[in-house]
This record gives C-alpha cells, sequence and structure tokens, in this order.
C-alpha cells in the first residue's frame, strides 16, 4: 500500500534557495515539491523543512554509557537514551563513536569498544532506534593492543567510517604540554609534582606502537572500502602522512596550517559545532569560525552536545557570518555525502524523506549577549517521512 504524506506552508530549505511551499512523501521518499500555498496535508505554519541531520562524529553516549565517575550503565539502556535525545536534536542519521585503544592516561579497559557496538547493533537491527545508526571506530593507535581490537570489526557491515587518533601529550591535539597538564591535573589523573614522570612513558608508547597501528588499520579500512578520517592533524608532515594512507576526511585539524594544507588535497573538514556556539575551541586550538571565514570549514558535527549543530547553523545565520541554505550543507549534504550516504542529506525528489521541522526562536539582547541569539526549535523529525521525535 503506497503511504503519502504532504507538509505544507513549509519554508523548505533546499539545496540553492529557501522556498516556501510543500512537499510531498510516498513511501518513504520526496516524491513532489511545489512553491505556494497548499491546504492539503499538515500545515507546518511558516517552520524551517529542513534535511535531518547527518551526524559523524558523536562522543555523547559516552555519557550514557557512565553518567558519573566510576559509574557504567547498562548499554543497551544507554544506546536508547541516547538515541532519543540525538533523534530530538534533529539528527535523522548518527555514526557512533566507539573507541578501540586506551588514549594516554585515560582510565578504563581497552575492550568497551566492541561490547558496545554491539549494543548499539543489536538495538539498530530490533529496529529499536528512531534514527539511522550506524558505527564510526576511532582507533587510539598510541595503545599497545589497538590493532587486536579494530580486527574484531573487520567484518563488521555497521561501520562506516574509521579515524586515526593520537592524543599523546606533546603533539596534535595537546601540543602545548601545559594544556595537557592542567587538563590531566584538574581530572585528578596525576599530581602536579609526579607530571613529568608520569608523562614520559605515554611518549615512548606512541613512538613504539603509533606508526604501525597507523599503517595497518588505514590497510584494513582501504580493504573493506571503509572511509578513513584523520585526527587531530596540526602540521602539513601530519597531514601528508594523512594523505598518504588514503584518509578522506580531516576531523578537527588543530591549526589553519594543516586545515589549509588538508583541503589542497582534497580532504573534508569535520569540525565541532559546540566550537561555533561557544566561539572557540575549548582546547586552546583554531576556532571553527576562523577555518570557516577561510573556507575550509565543510563539516560540522556534534561532538558532545547532540543539539549543537542546528544551533550552530542558526545562530551562524542570525549573525551574518553564513546562510541558513549554506549552512544546513554542513551539517546535511556534505557529512551524508563524505561517507557515501548519497540518498539523504538534501530535500530534493527522489531523496530520502529524513527531515527537522524547526521554528527559530529570538532571545533578547543582553550585556552578555549583545547581538541576541537564535535558538533554533525542534518541533518534528522525521526518518523516510515516519515521525520520529
Amino acid at each position: 500500500m503506497t503511504r503519502e504524506t504532504v507538509f505544507s506552508n513549509a519554508r523548505l530549505v533546499l539545496d540553492a534557495e529557501i522556498l516556501h511551499g510543500a512537499l510531498l512523501v510516498r513511501d518513504g521518499l520526496i516524491a513532489d515539491i511545489s512553491p505556494g500555498q497548499d491546504t492539503a496535508g499538515e500545515d507546518l505554519n511558516e517552520d524551517y523543512l529542513l534535511p535531518g541531520v547527518v551526524e559523524l562524529h558523536t562522543d555523547h553516549l559516552e555519557y550514557h554509557i557512565s553518567p558519573r565517575a566510576g559509574v557504567r550503565w547498562d548499554p543497551l539502556p544507554a544506546v536508547l537514551a541516547h538515541d532519543a535525545q540525538v533523534a530530538g536534536g534533529g539528527v535523522t542519521t548518527v555514526l557512533d563513536a566507539v573507541r578501540v585503544g586506551r588514549a594516554p592516561g585515560a582510565p578504563g579497559t581497552d575492550t568497551a569498544g566492541r561490547r558496545l557496538a554491539d549494543s548499539i547493533e543489536l538495538a539498530a537491527d530490533a529496529g529499536l532506534l528512531r534514527a539511522d545508526h550506524s558505527i564510526h571506530v576511532r582507533c587510539e593507535v598510541s595503545a599497545e593492543h589497538c590493532l587486536d581490537e579494530f580486527r574484531e570489526f573487520a567484518d563488521d557491515q555497521h561501520v562506516r567510517l574509521v579515524s586515526l587518533m593520537d592524543h599523546t601529550p606533546g603533539q596534535r591535539q595537546y601540543a602545548d604540554l601545559e594544556v595537557f597538564k592542567r587538563n590531566s591535573v584538574s581530572k585528578g589523573r596525576v599530581r602536579e609534582s609526579e607530571f613529568d614522570a608520569w608523562v614520559a612513558p605515554l611518549i615512548e608508547r606512541a613512538e613504539r606502537y603509533s606508526p604501525g597501528n597507523r599503517r595497518a588499520i588505514a590497510g584494513l579500512a582501504a580493504e573493506r572500502g571503509i572511509t578513513l578520517a584523520a585526527h587531530d592533524d596540526a602540521t602539513v608532515e601530519h597531514v601528508a602522512e594523512s594523505v598518504a594512507l588514503g584518509t578522506h576526511i580531516a576531523e578537527f585539524p588543530t591549526t589553519v596550517m594543516a586545515a589549509k594544507s588538508a583541503a589542497e588535497h582534497g580532504q573534508q573538514m569535520v569540525m565541532g559545532a559546540p566550537n561555533i556556539v561557544r566561539g572557540g575551541s575549548q582546547s586552546g586550538n583554531v576556532a571553527a569560525e576562523e577555518l570557516l571565514g577561510l573556507g575550509l570549514l565543510h563539516i560540522l558535527s556534534s561532538d558532545y552536545v547532540p543539539s549543537s549543530p542546528l544551533q550552530a547553523v542558526f545562530q551562524l545565520a542570525a549573525d551574518g557570518a553564513l546562510g541558513l541554505v549554506d549552512g544546513v550543507k554542513l551539517v546535511s549534504g556534505n557529512p551524508a555525502r563524505a561517507v557515501g550516504l548519497d540518498d539523504r542529506g538534501e530535500i530534493a525528489i527522489g531523496k530520502r524523506a529524513d527531515l527537522v521541522r524547526v521554528r527559530p526562536y529570538d532571545l533578547p539582547v543582553t550585556e552578555r549577549h549583545p547581538r541576541g541569539r537564535r535558538v533554533p526549535v525542534v518541533r518534528g523529525v522525521y526518518r523516510q517521512g515516519a515521525r520520529i521525535s
């Protein structure tokens, strides 16, 4: 039986314009787009209708797995809670980040990634989830057993993205050792007086394991045809290494120099939407808005705040930094194409009807916010035409 839904009186954010009109969905796909008033179907009361957010990099699930220090939550309920929150933020497709290998100095074990992925896949295959979930395997290449853990994902058809990370102090995200020191001391990982003795073996570990793990994982990803990303590249040399390994995505480059080099090699630049909302990087690295101004930003991810992609897009539009049409591409069309999901990410005939209904709400001007703020209120989320939030 054919299923049809009509959304009328909407401001449709298309690939090249915002059109006041109606959208016809038939059997989960966009069947027609028409301008002007239409009395049929659901009246959206001139709310915006956007393509659903396609999320490539989110650490948010980890907060549901470990809601407090020392507390581990049951993975399946954690996945369900995470799914509800991302869908509520307008996300219709999400690549959930699971880690293999342990970051230098981080607590915990090295085996949680596979168990967490099992829960995500169980929920997805059972039809329990609102959004469309796949797996993003984040590989801490400085860890001794990183490659062994990654091999557990070798034949996993849910994996769409693999990223190569190295959080060793003194380089990339933590190029400034003082920043890493403050971060580690504040989290209780080490006393300040013991920092130098504590950090030396972490650096030695990376020198021993990172190069081989990086090459081996890149090779396995290439064999499977999985999109490969490089995380926190900071120098031209880092980018050259990433390019040689076949990476197509540059996640969170930490310097303008690295971003320019990555763009010259055709890599898609991903930055965190919280970086836009907050006005800068919490690690003191390059600001996402600076890269945007230089034409070096292609994709925004939620990172650790599920609602931040839409918030960043509407904030950029309100500030006059980027039009809404181009802003939506950063969170929908561009990330979809970056991982080969060409059936979604834009409102166009024949595409999946993954949609989000948004009404912007303008907060008043205050001393702290002299330009005011525009907050997107998500009023409906649809996956293949069916409402999920």
